[in-house]
């Protein structure tokens, strides 16, 4: 069965021209930042190894904690109940790094994209099934409790109406009473 297609898109044949434009501006800046190439691989170099330790990500019993930064710390709890998506994705460049990129999303999450997004984890594909797996065990668990908080609940409520009806028939018995 095909879908019935109710509008489409179509594009403006510019986007060829715009993305030109950013090519010659990208290979401008190179040629400009060349001799600034040395400097910039040194300040990366000693950067970057601070940026790498100041990175963790733990997996606790119901959330992802991720903390990040040097200048500007950054730590996110992600409740595992609210990741929809764990994304794992490797670029071309990161493929011949053999590095991967992890991406949450999460529900209720506004604009696009991944909420935190990890490069480079250690066995990604391993730690992203012990996130899948524990969020599984999570929601398993989940229903076993509630269905043994429901029953009690239940009770509660049931007494809680008969005491009120109970009390209703006393009031209108109190007022038949008054009018005789």
């Amino acid at each position: 069965m095909t879908a019935l297609i109710l509008k489409s898109a179509s594009f403006d044949p510019k986007v060829k021209q715009y993305w030109m434009a950013i090519a010659a501006l990208f290979s401008l800046l190179a040629l400009v930042t060349i001799p600034l190439l040395p400097a910039v691989l040194l300040l990366v170099w000693l950067v970057a190894g601070r940026v790498l330790a100041a990175m963790s990500a733990d997996l606790l019993e119901r959330k992802l904690v991720v903390k990040r930064g040097i200048f500007f710390k950054e730590e996110k709890s992600i409740p595992l109940e609210k990741i929809t998506d764990v994304g794992l994705s490797q670029g071309p460049l990161m493929r011949l790094f053999g590095l991967y990129r992890l991406s949450f999303e999460t529900a209720g999450q506004s604009g696009n994209g991944a909420l935190v997004s990890l490069l480079g984890v250690v066995n990604a594909s391993k730690f992203r099934e012990a996130i899948l797996t524990q969020k599984d065990n999570l929601t398993a668990d989940q229903p076993t409790q509630s269905n043994n908080a429901e029953p009690q609940s239940q009770v509660e409520l049931i007494r809680s109406l008969t005491y009120s009806v109970k009390n209703i028939e006393q009031m209108l018995v109190t007022l038949l009473n008054e009018r005789k």
